[in-house]
């Protein structure tokens, strides 16, 4: 038997919109937010399972457009990669958080005391969302198109705010706080510091990244086949490199409406919006949102934290089918530990301080896995590398709402 908290817990830090258990009528969730606690994990940590679960068996489609053929070991010498492709890797097999992380918590029962909320990120929040007020504020009379003002936004901006987008990500799954409410006031505060209110619709889309991984129209993260069709060379991923913070911003729009503006949308936009035009009347200028916003497009450019994007699920040729890539660099310091990916999907509960410790717990589920050294490389080779393109992510068929 599997030993979990109770299932308010998972559900509450998983990032659940309440606190209250799942039905018992309802199949568990694939991102770790609810286990159920009479789910058997797989008796085996074997090598070869191991082997197994990371390159799962890839499919092709048919002429008609349905899965099917093709087994991994068939397709193995057969399967092109980057440029050459003229679709996704198409697989049958369900995303492989969920069952690496049924088996590790059988093999580590111990990892259940990393789960929670931590006290650290409300207070790197507030120190970032003031580093980028005052920073604005003492650019209030610099042209936005000067060098200073560029410099300031690319450096400063940049990389604080991808470390808000990130913190924002972080609240999301309900690790700053206990409560539901809180977590969400946490991420509008700190979507003050990026200029644009995104922070409430980016919870919907993210949860379900994680319990859909890959799946077709769902994955909002995966880019759409006219996006692949149209960028799948190297000017075209370049045009992506430099905008993709705009593909992540629109892409969701077009491919998949989460329903009803509610009331905590419209709290979002008018916390933000209000606080823009505070800056605006106080400084007398424009220029501080104007600040705020080229700190956000910076921020997901050419930046070197802007590599994550890519290196979390694009799938490089030595990695094979695996899904999801992890990177343990120094840049993390600046990234609320994002880049131990493998670990956040295995265990979406557990917050950005205690991720090395599970890495450092569970060694074997993790040792064998392709990583990442540099994310600025992974962008660069991203862009130059023939064998990494647009349709390089694993895609599964959409099982329907």
């Amino acid at each position: 038997m599997v030993k979990t908290l109770d299932p308010t817990d998972f559900s509450l830090f998983g990032g659940a919109d309440s606190p209250s258990p799942p039905s018992s009528t309802s199949s568990p969730p694939s991102d770790g937010t609810e286990e159920s606690s009479d789910e058997v994990a797989p008796s085996s940590t074997t090598e070869a399972s191991l082997r197994k679960r990371s390159v799962p068996g890839a499919i092709k489609k048919d002429n008609s457009g349905k899965l099917g053929g093709g087994t991994e070991d068939d397709d193995e010498h057969s399967r092109v990669y980057g440029l050459e492709q003229t679709d996704f890797l198409w697989v049958m097999t369900e995303e492989p958080h969920r069952s690496r992380r049924l088996e590790i918590l059988k093999a580590h029962p111990e990892i259940t005391k990393l789960m929670g909320y931590t006290r650290t990120t409300k207070y790197l929040v507030f120190a970032v969302v003031s580093l980028q007020i005052i920073t604005a504020l003492l650019l209030r009379n610099t042209h936005p198109f000067s060098w200073k003002f560029v410099l300031a936004a690319y450096v400063i901006g940049g990389t604080a705010n991808q470390n808000l987008f990130l913190a924002i990500h972080e609240i999301t799954h309900n690790l700053a706080f206990k409560g539901v409410m809180k977590n969400r006031l946490l991420a509008m505060t700190a979507n003050l510091g990026i200029g644009v209110p995104y922070s409430v619709v980016f919870k919907k889309y993210h949860i379900e990244h994680h319990k859909r991984m890959g799946e077709d129209m769902v994955d909002t993260d995966m880019p759409c086949k006219f996006e692949a069709m149209c960028l799948n060379n190297v000017a075209g991923k370049t045009f992506f490199a430099i905008f993709q913070i705009l593909f992540y911003a629109l892409r969701p729009g077009f491919i998949r409406s989460q329903g009803a503006f509610t009331r905590y949308h419209a709290l979002n936009y008018l916390v933000v919006l209000s606080f823009n035009y505070a800056l605006v009347k106080g400084s007398g200028s424009w220029y501080p949102v104007i600040y705020l916003l080229m700190s956000s497009f910076m921020a997901g450019s050419l930046h070197p934290l802007a590599g994550h994007f890519i290196a979390e699920h694009y799938a490089f040729e030595e990695g094979g089918l695996q899904e999801t890539y992890s990177y343990y660099g120094w840049l993390n310091v600046f990234a609320y530990n994002v880049g131990y990916h493998n670990e956040h999907h295995d265990f979406p509960n557990i917050p950005w301080t205690r991720l090395k410790a599970v890495k450092d717990l569970a060694p074997e589920f993790y040792s064998h896995l392709v990583t990442h050294e540099s994310w600025p490389y992974v962008t660069y080779r991203f862009i130059t590398d023939p064998k990494v393109g647009m349709f390089s992510r694993v895609r599964r068929e959409n099982k329907g709402d």
